[in-house]
């Protein structure tokens, strides 16, 4: 979350209506993507001068063109189908024979994807942002090319973000073996699909194909999915998914993929597999992109994972050049980008700002959601930390059995001796929304009894979390 005091120059505070694209440039953002255009924005805002340089035809970057909003058009749409196809019923809604368009529901996330990209071309130009279309490269410190043409700024901002990382023997073809990008666009429902990879993105798209009609196996390298994320959390998000008919094969790994067919074999040795698949999708996670940028002539400095280092203040190692979001270390999501691209801006402003990277939620927008921020059980037992435990069923939550979606629970770990909350991990409906009451709470120090002292609405799934912090003192209401 930014952080962010005034500045001492306040003729820095408001933008100038009046700047024109003709160099040079206060700032240049290469990458339109959450952070970097969000970053260009705000520094307009500020009243710098501001140019963002972007390659592909869309601004908005992987997130809006290719990520995470035509993802979620398509989940919702996925689900939309799934709910009249076996669950309103249940509601006394019936639908009598449902059919899948997928053409249309295809036309409507694209739809979505060109509203949310034609937006940002708005908002530069209502803050006098100048695009410049084309490849950006670093030529020397303050200078960057855009297709052959050099403009000068005093500050350069490394904004590119990340490609899809590739399995080893693995080719996409974004055709019948497709990164997230190629499983967006896919004119028909596969009959079988193999998503290599158990964490966010795998799991997003085995969800939609699988509500489509497609029969999805998940393989993942590690001994469970969402590695990363809370044990307990993971492993109630397995069990709805199993029920979903989605099947997982943990700690195996991919060693040949072809057109119809992946082998596997189990991490720890033993008999290959081979499962039938008519799409293969890759999504073991993604890395940063980097290539092109001209990092190497003018001396930044990137670590052994190709990672651009930085400073708390985004300073590479060169003088005058910043990177945000996923070039550089840190969760690879839009919103720590965007809080990276707002604290950046108002660091170049003169204004004293920071983003707390400990306070960063992350969602899941499955069904059910998955979401936490903050320290995980495992972690806290790692680092030695004595904490308590508050958790609360979705069963027992009046409006999750209105709503028919009683799977999940919220849990909050609290300091054993101050109830500061450490972290908060909720699976269940509405889990990434919920999730937002969580961060405001840690990120002003609030302990356990803060959330169960506040009065929440009735009847409402937050309400879930207030019970969760009064189970951390041993007296919930409702269960």
């Amino acid at each position: 979350m930014a952080k962010t005091t005034k500045s001492d120059n306040p003729a820095k505070t408001t933008g100038d209506p009046t700047v024109n694209s003709a160099g040079p440039f206060d700032v240049i953002v290469i990458g339109a993507g959450p952070g970097g255009y969000v970053c260009a924005i705000r520094c307009a805002q500020l009243g710098m001068k501001v140019a963002c340089v972007e390659r592909e035809a869309q601004l908005g970057g992987t997130c809006l063109r290719v990520g995470c909003i035509p993802s979620k058009a398509l989940l919702t749409a996925s689900e939309h189908y799934h709910q009249a196809t076996s669950e309103l019923a249940a509601f006394g809604v019936t639908c009598g024979k449902v059919s899948l368009d997928l053409k249309t529901m295809m036309a409507h996330k694209d739809k979505v994807v060109s509203d949310n990209t034609a937006g940002v071309s708005f908002l530069f130009k209502k803050n006098k942002v100048t695009h410049l279309a084309g490849t950006g490269k670093i030529t020397a410190p303050g200078t960057v090319d855009v297709n052959g043409k050099a403009y000068k700024a005093k500050h350069i901002v490394i904004a590119t973000g990340s490609d899809s990382a590739d399995v080893a023997g693995v080719k996409v073809d974004e055709k019948t073996i497709v990164s997230s990008t190629g499983a967006l666009a896919l004119t028909k429902v596969p009959k079988t699909m193999a998503v290599i990879g158990g964490g966010y993105i795998g799991l997003e798209m085995a969800s939609i194909w699988s509500r489509l009609g497609a029969v999805v196996t998940v393989i993942e390298f590690a001994e469970r999915i969402l590695p990363g994320l809370d044990k307990e959390l993971a492993t109630t998000a397995a069990r709805a998914f199993k029920k979903q008919k989605i099947a997982f094969k943990v700690g195996h790994k991919v060693t040949k993929a072809k057109r119809g067919t992946v082998t596997i074999e189990p991490v720890a040795g033993g008999k290959a597999l081979e499962l039938a698949a008519e799409v293969i999708l890759v999504a073991v996670g993604r890395r940063p992109h980097t290539a092109g940028l001209g990092l190497e002539t003018v001396g930044v400095k990137t670590d052994s994972h190709g990672f651009i280092v930085t400073d708390a203040r985004f300073a590479s190692t060169v003088e005058g050049i910043y990177a945000i979001g996923d070039v550089t270390t840190g969760p690879m999501l839009a919103h720590k980008a965007e809080e990276e691209g707002v604290a950046l801006a108002e660091c170049l402003a003169g204004q004293v700002a920071e983003v707390d990277h400990d306070i960063i939620p992350a969602v899941v927008y499955t069904e059910p959601e998955i979401a936490a921020v903050g320290q995980t059980e495992q972690a806290l037992q790692e680092a030695g930390v004595a904490y308590k435990v508050g958790k609360f069923p979705f069963s027992a939550n009046g409006r999750a059995r209105a709503s028919r979606q009683i799977d999940g629970f919220a849990k909050i770990l609290a300091d054993e001796k101050t109830d500061q909350i450490l972290g908060v991990h909720i699976v269940g409906a509405h889990a990434g929304t919920m999730i937002a009451e969580a961060a405001l709470a840690m990120a002003f120090a609030a302990t356990a009894q803060d959330i169960a002292l506040t009065c929440h609405a009735h009847p409402t799934l937050n309400e879930a979390l207030k019970e969760a912090a009064l189970a951390v003192a041993g007296h919930p209401l409702h269960i």
